[in-house]
This record gives structure tokens, C-alpha cells and sequence, in this order.
């Protein structure tokens, strides 16, 4: 991370005061035993205390503050409910954290068009649980949605179980409101489709918070499909489950979801939830298909025999929407289920092509056996989004570092065979000094380009994302970090 401005901590209690002028009442926290709840975010192994922690409840007041950082140079990280698993929300010692939690307001909700319009506090399930009445819902659908917001979804291009089909994030978001640096508000999208000129929408959709702070984002919203019936497929191994996911997508099917899990990650989420999973095999897969009720049968049956061709021993079909629930319900409690049978977890996030997933897996367990490290894959099948969840315990010897070295090694994997460093968790700290492995200094220089354009100073969420920091009028490099991994620049727990 960028080393703290004395000149910024000097100036703390002058800070803090016009803060409190901005943001009157209980909105700016500065004792040191009510910030630790904003130390660190998902990405557990690390935390820092920042230097203030301000919770504004008006667009204006946001504007007021990031136009004070602006004059005076204050770098500001924005978060929204923390449950980043890249370490996009950890905040600096010299800088101001803007917490957005009071913005938490269904604004609007147009079936006409479709769409939603929401603060950025608003959960993920929120939208859907605010429009299901009327036999609507909001696709993207990550593990977190009961809790991540729909802004921070914004910052990392979310995803979930239901991406194959309908989309990340930045399929299904129409329009932002957001505030720049300077404390400019502007607005880019709304309710119709498409817009005129350069799509900013889609370049703000993934900027993890660096280029401007999102107050209000509007959202499409789908009906309800006609059915939707899910299968469990089990299979003898890993590389049987990959050809067939792979089979299915070749055959032309297009599933509302197809996810898998190993034995490991099985046993942890049967064992938590009880969804009826099977145990006696290495493999599992669950494929969700939607549709009118005929095409769905028809889906089911080929799908069926695409897994007989590759060895299925096991096949269970959701009979009722409860039962489909129960299915899911496992699977969105992996990350939690194996937290139960290992003191921590190290959750990955990367991307490869979908030919490549038996090889990929196959690397792992030679990986995982080198490290001397157990891992657990839980992931979104379909699409090739990897979550491989590094088992260890932070206790015992160099585990946490020998974790951080599986984990780019499975990046740097992933970006070898044709992937990308990230699906849907964003860069954040996790991944920044692994850039490299896949962009040249070109591309790397033009980013951060786009990053000058918005924020000249760099006092937006820096230390993130990039592996090194650019001076924009002359864009020298200046290296904040050693380009490599453990992160000696923050502090771990």
C-alpha cells in the first residue's frame, strides 16, 4: 500500500473536525475500538485501522467530503458491506474510509421498464426479495447475496450461480449515480437499454472503487421463469464432471446454472446443510434448467444422457421448488461448511476455459499435495469461474504463506491455460501484484490511464488493483509493493 502521508496524520484532528461539520451526529468514527469493525473485509489474513471512518447519509454529504479530499490530498477508500474476498475495501492509516451502509433504500421499483433503482446499501437479495410478489427477480445471484451489497456488486462485476445464462453484473445494471473525486455527481445509463456515446456504464461496472463512489444504481429485473428444475449429477472423478459440463455446453444447452464441487467441499455442505447430496462419489454437479415445463423435460433428458455417456453413478432431479432450494442451499453454504472442518480458508478466484477444467483440477491436487495444503473446489462449472478454497491454519508455521503461494500459483495457472485472474471477486490487493502474469506494461499503463482520466491525484481506493502507482502528468512509476506476494505492507491479524 502507498506509504501514509505524515503531512495527512497531522492534520487528523482538523480533519476530523470538518468531517463532523459535514457529517453531523454519530456519522465519523475515530476511536480506535469502533473502527476495527472497518480493519479489514473477506480477505481475513490482513487488516488495517484506517485514520477515520466517515458514514454519510446524503448524496450531498458524500460530494461535500470527496470535494475536502480533493483540495487537501486525503485518499479515500469507499466500502460498502465488506464481504469482499480480494481485499478491495481494506482501508489506509492516513485516509478517510467512506462507509456507505445508511445508504440502504429501495428508491424505486418500475415494472413497466423492469427495473429497480437502488441505493448502493441495498443487499443483493434485497432487489429480489423487494419484486418476487409480483413474480420478478434480480439474476445475478453470488454465494453472499444475503449480505453484499448491490454496490459493492458494482465495484467487482459480481456474478453467482445464475451468471451462465443471464449475466454478471454488468449484464443486468441499466444506470449509476456516482460521485467523483472533485465532488462532481453524474450519471451514466438509467431505465432504457442502451446509451449514446462511450459505454462509461461498463467501464465503471468492475473499477473496484477507483474511479468514483456509486450512489444510486439502477438494475433490470427478469419475470419469473415458467419452471426450473435442477439435477444432481455424481461422478467417479473430477475429469467425468468437467467433460460433461463441458458436454453440455457443446451440445448447445445453455442451463440457468451449472456448478460442481469436489469431495471434499461434498462432505463439508452435506454435513452443514443436508441437502441430500450424495457421498459416495468424487465429483458433483448441479445443473439447473428453466424454461416453459416442456423444454425443461426435454433439457433434463439430454442432459441425463450426456452424463451417462461420461460416467455418472448418481442423478437426483428436483421434484418440487423446495426440493430445487435444498439443492442450492448447499451450495451457497460451501464456503461456510468448510469453515466448519478448517481452523481458515484461503478463497480463490479465477477463470479458465472450460475444455481446460479436468487439467486445471488435475494441477490442483499436484499443487495441493506440494504445498502440503488440502483444498476444496467449489465453482461456477459453466462459465470456468474457480473458487478453490485453500485449507490451513494460520497457527501453525509458514501455512499462511505457503497458502498465498498455492493460491498465485493457481492464477498464474489459470492465466497459462488461457483464463483470467479473476471472475467475479475483483483484484483488490489479493491479485495486484499478479497483473503482470497476464497484461504487458502497455496494457497496465493504459489502465491506469483511464484511472488518471477520473482521479488525477490517485487518492481514490490506491494500493488496489494495480502493482504499481503512476504520477499521471508524467506517469513514472513509482513501486508500492515489491511486485511479489506475502503483502508486507499490511499488517497482518
Amino acid at each position: 500500500m502507498p506509504e501514509p502521508k505524515r503531512e495527512i496524520l497531522d492534520r487528523q484532528d482538523e480533519i476530523v473536525a470538518r468531517l463532523r461539520e459535514i457529517v453531523p451526529g454519530e456519522g465519523v468514527i475515530v476511536h480506535a475500538a469502533e473502527k476495527r469493525a472497518y480493519e479489514s473485509d473477506g480477505l481475513t489474513a490482513y487488516r488495517t485501522s484506517p485514520m477515520v471512518v466517515v458514514l454519510p447519509s446524503t448524496v450531498d454529504q458524500i460530494s461535500q467530503i470527496m470535494a475536502y479530499c480533493n483540495d487537501l490530498g486525503i485518499r479515500v477508500v469507499p466500502r460498502g458491506a465488506g464481504t469482499s474476498l480480494s481485499g478491495g475495501a481494506l482501508p489506509l492509516e492516513d485516509g478517510i474510509l467512506l462507509g456507505l451502509g445508511k445508504f440502504n433504500q429501495i428508491l424505486e421499483v418500475d415494472y413497466d421498464n423492469r427495473c429497480v433503482v437502488a441505493q448502493p446499501g441495498v443487499t443483493n437479495l434485497g432487489i429480489t426479495k423487494a419484486v418476487e410478489h409480483e413474480g420478478f427477480y434480480y439474476a445475478p445471484d453470488p454465494s453472499s447475496q444475503i449480505a453484499c451489497s448491490i454496490g459493492g456488486n458494482i465495484a467487482e462485476n459480481s456474478g453467482g450461480v445464475h451468471c451462465l445464462k443471464y449475466g454478471l453484473t454488468t449484464n443486468n445494471v441499466l444506470g449509476v449515480q456516482m460521485v467523483l473525486i472533485d465532488g462532481t455527481v453524474v450519471r451514466l445509463g438509467g431505465k432504457h437499454l442502451d446509451s449514446e456515446g462511450y459505454d462509461l456504464l461498463g467501464l465503471i461496472t468492475g473499477s473496484e472503487g477507483l474511479l468514483g463512489v456509486v450512489t444510486e444504481v439502477t438494475v433490470r429485473i427478469l419475470k419469473a421463469p415458467e419452471s426450473a428444475r435442477a439435477v444432481l449429477l455424481g461422478f467417479p472423478s473430477n475429469e467425468q464432471a468437467g467433460d460433461t459440463v463441458a458436454g453440455i455446453i457443446a451440445s448447445g444447452i445453455v442451463p440457468a446454472g451449472v456448478e460442481m464441487m469436489d469431495k471434499v467441499a461434498i462432505q463439508a455442505a452435506e454435513d452443514f446443510v443436508r441437502a441430500g447430496y450424495p457421498l459416495d462419489v468424487e465429483a458433483l454437479l448441479i445443473c439447473e434448467l428453466d424454461g416453459p415445463e416442456s423444454e425443461v423435460d426435454e433439457l433434463l433428458a439430454r442432459v441425463s444422457r450426456i452424463a451417462q455417456d461420461n460416467g455418472a453413478s448418481y442423478e437426483r432431479v428436483s421434484q418440487d421448488d423446495e426440493e430445487r432450494a435444498k439443492f442450492w442451499a448447499g451450495r451457497k453454504a460451501a464456503f461456510p461448511a468448510v469453515g466448519r472442518v478448517t481452523p481458515d480458508y484461503y478463497c480463490m478466484d479465477g477463470t479458465i476455459p472450460r475444455h481446460q477444467l479436468a487439467h486445471v483440477l488435475a494441477r490442483m491436487r499436484e499443487m495441493s499435495e506440494h504445498y502440503q495444503l488440502g483444498v476444496a473446489n467449489v465453482f461456477h462449472a459453466g462459465d470456468g469461474n474457480l473458487h478453490p478454497l485453500i485449507m490451513y491454519d494460520a497457527n501453525e508455521g509458514n501455512q499462511l504463506e505457503r497458502a498465498e503461494e498455492f493460491g498465485a500459483d493457481i492464477l498464474k495457472l489459470c492465466v497459462q491455460v488461457g483464463g483470467v485472474l479473476t471472475g467475479e471477486h475483483g483484484v483488490g490487493v489479493e491479485k495486484r501484484d499478479l497483473m503482470g502474469e497476464m497484461f504487458t506494461q502497455i496494457d497496465l499503463d493504459m489502465q491506469q490511464r483511464v484511472k488518471c482520466a477520473f482521479d488525477r491525484d490517485g487518492l481514490l481506493n490506491p494500493g488496489k488493483m494495480f502493482p504499481t502507482l503512476s504520477n499521471c502528468a508524467e506517469m513514472g512509476k513509482m513501486h508500492i509493493h515489491r511486485g511479489k506476494l506475502p503483502f508486507p505492507d499490511i499488517p497482518r491479524f
